[in-house]
């Protein structure tokens, strides 16, 4: 069985969607287990509702949520021990559960995760990956939104996590890996990018295969498995991409609704449309994975909908099924025995 935690008062809608979701995610996998945390006279009702669910998971009250605008500060400070939210990442720590997923305010679970769970050996900072619809299928992008900056180490680690990630998801054995760039030459860029590159070239890994830099075009073109780059630029990339897919969803609503002729267009070409919006559909590849710490945490949208918040369990349980976290350490620990002088005479002896 894989055990799941539930933050079940997270996001814009709380249990009204966690628990919808979860039990869409029960029917996709039966093999799941839920411990879930939440306001009881909240939870309940809506549990109640779905009695297979309900077999299925061992609530926990807690007279504690976090807030979506909440500073991560505060909500440390106010919820530690005591929370939803830190209640249900405690649980893997403690071996209750394998992962926790959570819709809930991003800052504050990163920041309770961190505290809870720690980062894992030789990891400065944890980042948050995720998933990018592109046209040869999905890419992996890391970080979108942890932390602001990286340095040359920080940037190779997370190549290494987000390697291990793609390993994971999408079962493959040697998954592709670019760093983001102003340009594809060598001489552009940052020198923090630059060093990057240089690292990765000269330990020349066996888990990955570095392609070298990447423009943002070639982020939605597939050309890697998985694109590395900071927090900063990672998360004003995602957001420009899912504006950027929204205006070109209405704008396309407004073309084929002008006319009596573009009407009757879109009905005949209705089929090739919803193969796009499905493409294109946010809750397909829902759901944010803190990569570098002590236990699997995924992060859902705060305002998904069920099914989007049953595809961020579905990436969680993807992690657990294919041990994401004991691929990253293997692969830490063989990066850093490999960086280390060889040993000498007295030593050895």
């Amino acid at each position: 069985m894989i055990r799941i935690s539930l933050d079940a008062m997270g996001g814009d809608y709380g249990p009204a969607v966690v628990i919808p979701g979860a039990a869409k995610a029960l029917e996709r996998h039966p093999d799941v287990v839920f411990v879930m945390y939440g306001l009881q006279q909240e939870c309940e009702p809506i549990l109640a509702r779905y009695p297979k669910l309900k077999e299925s998971t061992t609530f926990h009250h807690c007279d504690v949520a976090i807030m979506m605008d909440e500073k991560p500060s505060a909500a440390l400070r106010r919820g530690r021990y005591v929370s939803s939210m830190w209640r249900s990442i405690e649980a893997v720590k403690s071996g209750e559960a394998d992962a926790v997923v959570s819709a809930g305010n991003t800052g504050a679970l990163m920041a309770m995760a961190k505290f809870c769970l720690r980062t894992m050996e030789n990891i400065e900072r944890p980042a948050i990956a995720g998933i990018w619809p592109t046209l040869k299928g999905e890419s992996i992008v890391l970080d979108i939104g942890a932390t602001i900056g990286a340095d040359a180490q920080q940037l190779l680690d997370f190549a290494l996590m987000g390697g291990a990630m793609a390993r994971a998801l999408f079962e493959i054995e040697k998954p592709t890996v670019g760093l983001l760039n102003v340009g594809v030459e060598e001489v552009k860029g940052q020198e923090e990018v630059k060093e990057a590159g240089r690292m990765l070239r000269e330990a020349n890994l066996s888990t990955i295969s570095y392609h070298g830099f990447v423009e943002g075009d070639d982020i939605g073109r597939g050309v890697v498995d998985v694109v590395v780059t900071e927090g900063f630029t990672g998360n004003i990339a995602l957001k420009t991409a899912e504006g950027t897919a929204k205006q070109m969803a209405e704008l396309l609503r407004s073309a084929m609704s002008r006319t009596l002729m573009s009407k009757i267009g879109y009905l005949f070409a209705k089929g090739a449309f919803d193969r796009l919006r499905e493409k294109m559909d946010p809750r397909k590849v829902n759901g944010g994975v803190f990569l570098g710490l002590n236990g699997i945490v995924i992060k859902s949208h705060g305002g998904t909908d069920a099914e989007g918040y049953a595809a961020a369990i579905d990436v969680g349980y993807d992690m657990v099924r294919n041990s994401l976290n004991q691929k990253i350490v293997q692969d830490l620990k063989t990066y850093h025995a490999r960086r280390l002088p060889p040993a000498g005479p007295e030593e050895a002896a």
